[in-house]
């Protein structure tokens, strides 16, 4: 990967950070900046929540799905996805919906 790649891929993480943060009233940031580990979200902060954060115009979703869940321990694993001019989306699986929406009211009530 690229430069230009490593500073994009950064810069959606910066950005997705400051969504969370203000969507879910949380302080979330980019897991790198503190040491990132392996199997880490690219962003945390989120109880409950593995954040895995794609910045770019193709995405092999199933291949990002995979990294998520093999990375997500006992978290929800969610895939957050954007292009450019394009707002980000949460991809999750069916069957975690559920779960996904309950961990959010607990984050927004909390």
């Amino acid at each position: 990967m690229g430069k230009m790649q490593r500073d994009k891929g950064a810069r959606g993480e910066r950005q997705l950070a400051e969504k969370l943060s203000k969507l879910l009233g949380v302080e979330a940031y980019r897991s790198c900046q503190y040491a990132g580990k392996e199997g880490a979200g690219d962003v945390l902060g989120v109880p409950g929540i593995h954040v895995e954060s794609k910045y770019t115009e193709r995405l092999n979703l199933y291949a990002a799905m995979d990294q998520a869940e093999e990375d997500c321990g006992k978290e929800i694993p969610v895939v957050f996805h954007r292009k450019n001019l394009r707002q980000w989306v949460a991809i999750v699986n069916l069957d975690q919906l559920v779960e996904l929406a309950r961990a959010i009211v607990e984050i927004v009530d909390d």
